[in-house]
């Protein structure tokens, strides 16, 4: 299917899923920019992220410059007001487990396959 639908419905595409953990201090944007350098992806979506940063930069609606906030941010949903564009992968060969992390002290995903 090569043509574009611009109203609501349904698709249906292969998708490959990919599931990383960094450590604390790594960059999430740097990481997640490297990845797709690395493996020439043209088209992605994040279907979940969890965790914390100790810096976050942001950009308000309605505004045109961003916000650098320092300290301890945890990154725990997605809040949609008025639209919504939603990507859903369905993970068959994985089985996600939280297991106490000797070095974070905090249970952490486990990826098992299945």
């Amino acid at each position: 299917m090569n043509e574009t639908q611009t109203n609501s419905f349904k698709s249906f595409s292969k998708m490959v899923s990919v599931v990383m953990r960094l450590k604390p201090g790594e960059d999430l944007k740097h990481a997640l920019d490297k990845y797709i350098k690395e493996h020439q992806i043209r088209s992605a979506c994040l279907l979940s992220c969890c965790g914390s940063l100790q810096q976050a930069t942001i950009r308000y609606a309605g505004k045109k410059d961003t916000d650098v906030l320092k300290g301890k941010f945890e990154i725990v949903s997605l809040i949609i007001y008025i639209t919504a564009e939603i990507v859903m992968g369905i993970l068959t060969d994985y089985q996600f487990n939280r297991v106490l992390d000797s070095e974070s002290g905090y249970k952490e995903l486990e990826v098992k396959t299945i």
